[in-house]
């Protein structure tokens, strides 16, 4: 943690520099804590509120805002959206809303005071989603909800005419997309949930997802994946919980890779995959984890519950298999049509004798705590209807550590070398001088080492 040389000084120069709004009133995005003539610039100025000092061209919200209008951060600005702040996206707009980032964002919640992002009828694809650009250099999402994302575009949205993600209207963008290569983004404690197309979609970056939740993701006609993984990455994703993505938790490849794009790299393990894949059995596409493009992840530790299918590949340009590491992991299926698809010989599917499967219904069970299973599940439904087997709506009470006869507290694998062990640095970070040691604020971002049980959560 950084320590606050100035801290008493700046605690005397924020009771002067404050304004007196009410910190629920709605405010323009612009209007940052000192005035600037310079409305998209930032400040020319050092800007100090009640929680940190901010160094110079940054715009700082500090307090609740109602966006009517799509909003871009400029190259060489950076955003700061302060804890417990709730951005509310206006959605009976003719052009969906959107954050452009081409500069760099820090939403810097805390367990206690998330930043939030949702709408103003709180239903999928109410919004469009936060978009960066292709050199937009730093994002961090920390203890951040999003939800009611995945709108589409038009052609004035910002995205678009910044030809980023799409570059024809033929459908919604993800709720957080990041595209630069040499770019760093960390998502953390996070609560991704009800975006109407994928949660996250990265096509390039250094980046650390770790401790997050990502909860009904997609939508029947569309799809949707939770983490959708092309070319141009080097990722550590662990210790998250993926609930009901309706295509793929994971899908993982190196689509898009040239010359100038490097291979991706994926260190992907202790996660808990829960009800995935339901949408498209017809074509057999889908499930849990899916793998493709010569992608070469490390993958181990992963609990993989009562999904569509288990790990799977195309059959031609699937997984790297001499250079990836996909074993062990847990996959468990309380239904004899799970435990057939997720079988040796599953078509398509990727069979290792040292992950662990039921052979039978409810063999394995890995005992959470608290989770209530759709009495009428079918992981082949294709509906988003419970009552014909698609998974229930998330519940937040929910509780997935691990019982303490569970049979998944062994077997995982201990020796994972972390693409990021030391953690990624977010230069933007470091430059908050947080004016006490209450609410300061770490910029390095780190995936916990691999731990032996399975899944994202042990005994509580």
């Amino acid at each position: 943690m950084k320590t606050n040389i100035f801290a008493i000084l700046l605690v005397v120069m924020a009771g002067t520099l404050l304004t007196t709004s009410c910190e629920n009133d709605n405010i323009n995005p612009y209007d940052y804590v000192n005035q600037s003539n310079d409305e998209n610039g930032g400040s020319e100025d050092v800007l100090t509120t009640r929680l940190a000092q901010y160094p110079k061209n940054s715009i700082v919200w500090t307090h609740d805002t109602t966006l009517t209008g799509s909003v871009e951060i400029p190259e060489g600005t950076s955003l700061y959206i302060e804890q417990g702040v709730t951005v509310t996206c206006k959605s009976d707009v003719q052009v969906p809303i959107e954050l452009v980032v081409l500069g760099n964002l820090y939403c810097m919640g805390t367990a206690e005071e998330p930043v939030t992002f949702t709408s103003g009828r709180k239903q999928p694809a109410d919004w469009g989603g936060i978009i960066c650009g292709y050199n937009a250099g730093e994002v961090v999402l920390s203890h951040v909800d999003i939800a009611y994302a995945g709108a589409t575009p038009t052609e004035s949205s910002y995205s678009y005419q910044n030809r980023l993600f799409k570059t024809t209207i033929d459908g919604g963008v993800p709720a957080f997309h990041f595209c630069n290569v040499k770019g760093r983004f960390v998502i953390a404690d996070c609560y991704f949930h009800d975006n109407y197309n994928d949660q996250t979609y990265f096509t390039g970056g250094n980046g650390v997802i770790c401790h997050n939740i990502f909860a009904d993701s997609g939508n029947a006609a569309d799809g949707g994946e939770a983490i959708n993984v092309k070319s141009g990455c080097k990722l550590d994703v662990a210790y998250n919980l993926i609930y009901n993505a309706c295509t793929n938790a994971l899908k993982l490849s190196n689509a898009g890779n040239n010359d100038s794009i490097p291979l991706t790299e994926m260190t992907v393990y202790n996660n808990t995959i829960v009800n995935c894949g339901w949408r498209r059995s017809k074509n057999k596409k889908g499930g849990s984890i899916w793998v493709e493009k010569a992608a070469k992840p490390v993958l181990v530790n992963n609990l993989i519950y009562d999904c569509r299918f288990g790990l799977k590949q195309p059959k031609k340009d699937g997984a790297d298999m001499e250079s990836s590491v996909l074993t062990p992991n847990y996959y468990y299926a309380s239904t004899e049509t799970g435990v057939k698809q997720m079988a040796n010989g599953a078509s398509l599917g990727i069979w290792l004798d040292t992950d662990f499967h039921s052979s039978v219904a409810g063999e394995g069970d890995p005992l959470f705590n608290h989770f209530t299973q759709s009495p009428s599940m079918n992981i082949n439904c294709e509906v988003d209807d419970a009552s014909k087997g698609a998974p229930l709506a998330f519940d937040p009470s929910w509780d997935f550590h691990l019982a303490s006869n569970s049979p998944a507290l062994t077997g995982g694998k201990t020796n994972v070398t972390r693409l990021f062990p030391s953690g990624l640095a977010f230069f933007g970070m470091k430059k908050v001088i947080f004016l006490n040691t209450t609410n300061d604020q770490d910029y390095y971002f780190s995936c916990p080492a691999a731990a032996s049980y399975f899944g994202a959560y042990a005994l509580q």
